[in-house]
Formats: structure tokens, C-alpha cells, sequence
């Protein structure tokens, strides 16, 4: 019986590569359920990342504090995307950001050495991950050409249409903080949005 969000993870897996009954049994078998409470840490800056890691259910956020003490949110992840800091997994080096549970959340873990066994018997686990990589890149391009060329007003409407219904689910000062705003200029914002 699929259950622990296998499922959803599966088919995640099969909008890019299919799968067969053996190969997607030994992925699921790769698989570790972790569940976090909000507020919970996924992974704390400096540590090392050792799983990517599959939302099957919740919101995390991925963030640093820089000199001042400032929050900055990189990334936000909700059901059915993956989350890491691929470069401190990719390279077993100290992380840069923080992951934190924006509210209960349940993920699906695998780790380095089980990614690289997935590749050695199921070699089309590297299409699949290259293509999760470059749609991760894309992703982290477009965010930067934004915050280097968008309006506040223009990054909370993409914010919007990225992550329908997220207004509802985090604190607004989170979404200040992806924003590159304060919370006070984002209130004004949505004041003035609301009045059009």
C-alpha cells in the first residue's frame, strides 16, 4: 500500500521520467518520513545537508541573517517541491541557509549515498534530478532578476501568482521578508492594491 506521501513523490517522479514497479519500489525504499513541527529546524546554518528532502505536506522557508540580524527569505517550498541547500549537499560542505518549518510539514528524505545508489540502479534518477536542478536554477534566475529589477508592487504580484494562497498560510513578515520589504511597506502595498 503507498502511504507517508509515496504517492505524491512518485508522481512527482513520473511528470519527467516513468517508472516501472521495481524501480519506483526501490526508490520508495530510499525514502525517509520525517515530520516537523512548525517553528522546527530541517537544517541550521553551518551544518552540513545531507538529504534532499520532498514536501509532502506543509511549508518551509529558507533563509539567512545577515550582520544586522535581519531575516532574508531565499526560498519559501510548499507540497510537492523539493527543498535543500544543494550546494552544501552536493559538496558535504556547511550549509548558508537555514530551513525552517513555516508550519507542520512532513517531507520524504533521501540521502547523498542512497541518490547516488538510485543513480547506480535506476540511471534514469539522473535525468530526473538534472532536470529538478535546472527547473531549481531557473527558478533562483528569475528570482534574482527580479529583486534587481521589479518594483515592490511587481515582486508581491508574482509572489501572489507564484504561491497561490500562501498569504493565508504564513505571517505576513515572512512574506516582507522573501520580499525584500518591511512588513509596514507591505501592509501599505496591499492597502493600495486592495483599493484598485
Amino acid at each position: 500500500m503507498v502511504n507517508n506521501g509515496h504517492d505524491l513523490i512518485l508522481k512527482n517522479v513520473t511528470k519527467h521520467v516513468s517508472l516501472d514497479q521495481p524501480e519506483a519500489d526501490f526508490f520508495i525504499s530510499l525514502l525517509r518520513h520525517t515530520t516537523l513541527k512548525r517553528k522546527e529546524y530541517l537544517l541550521g546554518q553551518g551544518d552540513i545537508c545531507r538529504t534532499e528532502n520532498f514536501i509532502v505536506k506543509g511549508c518551509l522557508r529558507a533563509y539567512t541573517i545577515d550582520e544586522q540580524g535581519f531575516e532574508h527569505v531565499i526560498m519559501l517550498g510548499v507540497e510537492d517541491w523539493w527543498v535543500g541547500d544543494l550546494y552544501s549537499f552536493l559538496t558535504q560542505t556547511p550549509a548558508t541557509y537555514f530551513i525552517q518549518a513555516l508550519e507542520y510539514t512532513e517531507v520524504l528524505q533521501l540521502s547523498k549515498n542512497d541518490l547516488e545508489a538510485l543513480y547506480k540502479n535506476v540511471p534514469k534518477f539522473e535525468r530526473f534530478f538534472r532536470l529538478i536542478i535546472q527547473n531549481a536554477f531557473i527558478a533562483q534566475q528569475k528570482r534574482i532578476n527580479q529583486n534587481l529589477s521589479l518594483s515592490a508592487e511587481q515582486k508581491y504580484l508574482d509572489f501572489i501568482k507564484t504561491y497561490p494562497q500562501m498569504e493565508q498560510r504564513i505571517p505576513q513578515k515572512q512574506i516582507s521578508a522573501y520580499l525584500g520589504i518591511t512588513p509596514v511597506f507591505l501592509s501599505m502595498l496591499r492597502r493600495r492594491l486592495a483599493k484598485r
